[in-house]
């Protein structure tokens, strides 16, 4: 582990660098990919291929001023129940624009707050999931749950639905943490949902906490890890607070004097992957932590290990379709996105329209660099060779392996002929490495917070 940053490090961590959840990354998506782009590329799929489903619900009962998701306070439970009807009429509307049944399986609910739909709605919609995308034996149906909204009688739901996992948002149990992101929720509350979840039948729970936040310290950091600790989770995931407020207003009502520098976000980082790792968890990636014999772990052995927008995970789906507003989807083509206005959303979908609105038409050369980064930021290690010759055969990264150079002298990288590895302690700034294969990355520091 590095315990202390050289200067050339401080200049790494504080870099603002995309977390690579996809490539190209979501802001160069264009308005070129349309609905009815969509709709022609979703006709073209292979009747074989294999999905999985993405369902996006923007809406959560108090508003966390650090959230950078797409979600809002409802007006009324009226609102949800029209946005549920919204989204089954999408899942309709798709699942007849493709040439036959896509198998499923994986699903995803994300938001803001999915469970906010209540426990009927969410029956109805499962439903029209069954209908639509036939779930595969074995298939994972996964759900985010806010455990200071879950109740008895949802969690039951979920189990009599099916889901196999759950992630609870945690972010941390620093009291004074907690006040200053407008987000209290005790360690026993989330005890409970836990204990819930585990009950009514979902046998793999995660844990998402956050660093970076306002008066959040290396000891509050590392007494939120031991604290989840206790409720053994499968999977953690660790990610540092974005602080965006021209993109996301409220994190505006923050205390920006007590946001931590690059060089304590670092820390805070590196001292919860400590704690997990010294607990017997695998660091999976760059900021996952799973059990031994987790899927995730089992996928990591086996050079299986993928990455998309809900993070590292297992899925190997041949196309992932994503539902709700703001949701993507990638399909060989290329990326869908629906608006992320409700209103509009729910417009289109009214209108018998899709409602994508943005995208991105993939090249050669931009499958070739998002497997190099993906395996970078899964595997830490990529062959450039083997990968070209899948995507790209005789690729030219002259200009990659002149600036990977210049990163093997600062220690950032070994390079062995075409393969390039990250070192272990380097594993933080593995996405400076993977920034090197992105073609719209400037090589100049902005000297931002890392997000």
């Amino acid at each position: 582990m590095v315990t202390a940053l050289s200067p050339a490090l401080q200049h790494v961590a504080a870099e603002r660098l995309p977390r690579y959840t996809s490539y190209p990354t979501a802001p160069l998506f264009t308005p070129a990919v349309d609905a009815g782009v969509a709709r022609d590329w979703l006709g073209a799929l292979d009747p074989a291929a294999t999905a999985s489903l993405y369902l996006h619900v923007p809406y959560c009962r108090a508003l966390c001023w650090y959230c950078g998701c797409h979600t809002k306070i409802p007006a009324d439970d009226a609102a949800i129940g029209r946005y549920v009807d919204t989204l089954i009429t999408e899942l309709d509307m798709v699942a007849a624009a493709l040439p036959a049944s896509l198998r499923t399986t994986h699903l995803h609910w994300g938001g803001g707050t999915p469970t906010i739909v209540g426990p009927s709605a969410m029956q109805r919609v499962l439903a029209a999931i069954r209908r639509d995308f036939p779930l595969e034996p074995g298939a994972e149906l996964a759900i985010e749950v806010d455990p200071r909204m879950l109740t008895p009688e949802m969690a039951k739901t979920l189990g009599a639905c099916g889901f196999t996992r759950a992630s609870i948002g945690v972010q941390t149990f620093d009291p004074a943490v907690q006040r200053a992101i407008h987000r209290i929720q005790s360690a026993e509350v989330t005890e409970e949902a836990a204990r819930q979840l585990r009950a009514a039948g979902i046998g793999a729970l995660n844990v998402d906490l956050i660093y970076g936040l306002p008066h959040q310290t290396i000891a509050s950091c590392v007494g939120t890890a031991e604290r989840v600790l206790a409720f053994e989770p499968d999977r953690v995931a660790v990610f540092g607070y974005a602080h965006v407020p021209s993109l996301k207003p409220h994190q505006r009502r923050l205390d920006e004097s007590a946001l931590p520098d690059a060089t304590a976000r670092f820390g805070q980082a590196e001292a919860i992957a400590e704690t997990f790792v010294a607990a017997g968890y695998r660091r999976i990636g760059l900021d996952h932590f799973a059990r031994t014999g987790d899927g995730l772990v089992k996928a990591l052995d086996a050079g299986r290990l993928r990455r998309n927008f809900q993070g590292y995970t297992t899925d190997q789906a041949d196309v992932l379709l994503g539902f709700g507003a703001s949701a993507i989807g990638r399909l060989p083509q290329g990326y869908l996105q629906n608006t992320p206005r409700i209103g509009a959303y729910q417009d289109a979908i009214a209108s018998g329209r899709l409602a994508t609105v943005r995208g991105l038409a993939l090249t050669a050369e931009d499958r070739l660099r998002a497997a190099v980064i993906e395996r970078l930021m899964c595997d830490l290690i990529v062959d450039l060779e083997t990968v070209a010759a899948t995507h790209f055969p005789g690729f030219d990264f002259s200009r990659e392996r002149a600036i990977l150079d210049d990163l093997e002298e600062e220690g950032l990288v070994r390079i062995a002929g075409t393969c390039i590895a990250v070192p272990e302690v380097m594993r933080p700034f593995v996405r400076r490495v993977a920034a090197v294969f992105d073609a719209s990355h400037s090589a100049t520091a902005t000297h931002a917070p890392a997000v």
